[in-house]
């Protein structure tokens, strides 16, 4: 049975990352971010790195289709910066693969993977390392009051965090280890407006113990996924400190690196082996 992985980035470099990622081990690494060993699997007729396949979604949507024989597909889809732009596009995705699969299983996909690069609160993340998420958890979405916030569970309006099971961080964070790629396992939070303060990254992490990276797309991803019953994880390779906006010291190229070889590493394990129920 084919495993189905859909891989959702912000933005087209984080995308471009990924896609060099699976360069050596699936078919279909753009020619012009492939950065791994050429393989006979990674070469067109004419000796060149064959291209994904590209498949068009509605609203101009476009996912950048891998394969491995019968044993996986992964789809990666570049879907927008911030929650409500990447929910969208994650739910696009879903409801594509939902209408035109042709096996008739139960879900579209075995599972959904927010990917990125991030903020790290320090010392937990530092600057080149990866996080895993054992939960996505918006936030900020919620209500300021005189006596402090309140997460959207205590309005009675929802839910602000998607625990990751266990066993999925497990295998997910010993594939890493194995490949030399050591993770900080813990929850990511999802903002809307990127820390750019010490006052603001300390209330964050008094409100969520433990947190060790800040980004701005999994929980939409995480609520598409939710939607079909479809088991998410986020990946997040940090660029930078949160807290103050110093340019200077963001690593974004060692975050992409990291990126890269971290979706290596998982194409050879864990997107290849039984589903992540």
């Amino acid at each position: 049975m084919t495993h189905r992985i859909l891989i959702v980035t912000a933005v087209a470099a984080e995308a471009d990352s990924v896609t060099a990622g699976l360069a050596s081990v699936m078919p279909g690494a753009d020619s012009v971010t492939a950065e791994a060993p050429d393989t006979p699997d990674t070469r067109d007729a004419s000796g060149a790195p064959a291209a994904p396949e590209r498949v068009p979604l509605p609203g101009g949507l476009v996912l950048r289709r891998h394969t491995d024989g019968d044993r996986a597909r992964v789809d990666v889809l570049a879907g927008g910066v911030g929650p409500a732009a990447v929910a969208a596009a994650t739910g696009t995705a879903l409801a594509y693969a939902a209408l035109t699969g042709t096996d008739h299983r139960e879900r579209p996909y075995d599972l959904v993977v927010s990917a990125g690069i991030a903020g790290g609160f320090q010392p937990s993340a530092p600057p080149g390392s990866l996080v895993v998420s054992s939960a996505i958890v918006a936030a900020d979405l919620g209500a300021e009051t005189p006596d402090g916030y309140l997460a959207v569970e205590e309005l009675g309006f929802g839910r602000s965090v998607h625990p990751v099971p266990e066993a999925l961080t497990g295998r997910v964070a010993a594939a890493l280890a194995a490949g030399g790629v050591p993770c900080a396992v813990a929850p990511v939070l999802t903002v809307s407006t990127v820390t750019g303060s010490a006052r603001r990254a300390a209330e964050l992490a008094e409100r969520h113990p433990g947190a060790a990276a800040e980004a701005m797309e999994g929980f939409g991803v995480a609520e598409a996924a939710a939607a079909y019953g479809v088991p998410v994880v986020e990946l997040r390779a940090v660029s930078n400190a949160v807290g103050p906006r110093d340019r200077a010291a963001w690593r974004v190229g060692d975050a992409l690196d990291t990126l890269r070889h971290t979706v290596r590493l998982l194409g050879r394990t864990v997107f290849v082996e039984a589903p992540c129920t």
